[in-house]
């Protein structure tokens, strides 16, 4: 699922399996749901939501790959 804020700067992505954070070596994949949320697109800044937990990464590429995937 892929949804556009109206804003024209927010990006969520839900239930994503198997993202590769760039130089982030995580737990092993408990099946639970991943929320993305572009909060900075200029800057690349996301913040990565799993479970009861939060990390923000700056990542400009995947910031780039997310927009182009949603048509922007």
């Amino acid at each position: 699922m892929l949804a556009l804020a109206a804003t024209g700067v927010g990006v969520s992505v839900a239930s994503v399996a198997g993202l590769g954070l760039a130089n982030e070596v995580g737990e092993e994949d408990d099946g639970a749901p991943l929320v993305i949320s572009l909060r900075d697109a200029k800057e690349g800044t996301i913040d990565v939501f799993s479970g009861e937990s939060v990390r923000t990464i700056t990542d400009k590429q995947l910031v780039a790959s997310l927009l182009k995937a949603a048509g922007r």
